[in-house]
């Protein structure tokens, strides 16, 4: 039911007051001070009770019914939305080794003591979306050649084979035949996908673990130098991939996530 937006008294009041002034006497003044309201208003409460008629009556203010209205609109639209979201939450996974490498490219900052005109440094990572499993280089670019370079170290230190390759839609990962990335994976037989124009979220895996190495990794060490920060990397993937638990993979290491994996292909091929 649709009450008015100034309504004060609910159905048991206005019965209350109703056996107050009938059967205890008080006055509509008395009424109007216990229950804290107006006299006029007390008057209509007597007046709509002598007809039995004890419920607020629906509001008349159409103002007040659009709000109403609107609210329960907003309330629905935002439920709807939060559904959405549940969905797109929930994690997925690929079902073996080498199915999905995601690929993407963070510029690196200058180190301590470094000045603006040193040229950048950028990291490349791949992970694979099964295990987790976790390459990465620093090289001196971002372009499709140290893309490709990138590529054939991850071909060349990776033990199963690469299907598709999931990347943004960057210069260095997109372009025609003749592009060197996408050369290099044409002559492995491995496919290209491309996350949507624009949303470079959506390589999620790949975002989230660019992260985790700066945090875990680049904000934590003091490097002497640029060949310095590179053996440290070199370190962290070991850790990464060897000690760290991952709770998208049940807690587990990379290299016991594909340990399992192998043993489990074994067994059902034995």
């Amino acid at each position: 039911m649709n009450l008015h937006q100034n309504t004060r008294l609910t159905p048991i009041q206005r019965r209350k007051i109703w056996c107050d002034y009938a059967e205890n006497n008080l006055t509509p003044t008395q009424l109007a001070q216990r229950y804290r309201v107006s006299r006029p208003t007390i008057y209509k409460i007597l007046q709509r009770a002598r007809l039995q008629e004890f419920q607020p009556r629906p509001s008349v203010n159409k103002r007040f019914r659009c709000l109403e209205f609107g609210c329960k609109r907003l309330a629905r639209i935002e439920k709807k939305l939060e559904e959405k979201l549940k969905k797109r939450a929930r994690r997925y996974e690929k079902k073996y080794p080498g199915e999905l490498i995601h690929f993407d490219t963070k510029r690196l900052p200058l180190l301590k003591n470094e000045v603006k005109t040193n040229p950048r440094e950028y990291l490349f990572v791949a992970i694979d979306d099964h295990s987790r499993e976790l390459f990465a280089a620093i090289l001196p670019d971002k372009t499709q050649f140290s893309s490709a370079k990138f590529l054939n170290q991850v071909i060349a230190e990776c033990p199963y084979s690469i299907e598709t390759a999931y990347s943004d839609n960057g210069t260095e990962y997109r372009g025609t035949e003749s592009h060197d990335f996408v050369k290099t994976c044409a002559e492995n037989k491995i496919a290209q996908r491309f996350t949507r124009v624009k949303r470079p979220q959506t390589n999620g895996k790949a975002e989230r673990v660019i992260r985790t190495l700066m945090e875990m990794w680049h904000n934590r060490i003091e490097f002497r130098n640029r060949e310095h920060r590179k053996k440290e990397l070199i370190r962290f993937i070991n850790f990464y991939n060897t000690v760290k638990p991952h709770k998208g993979i049940e807690n587990l290491t990379p290299h016991e996530k594909l340990t399992n994996y192998f043993y489990s292909q074994s067994v059902n091929n034995g």
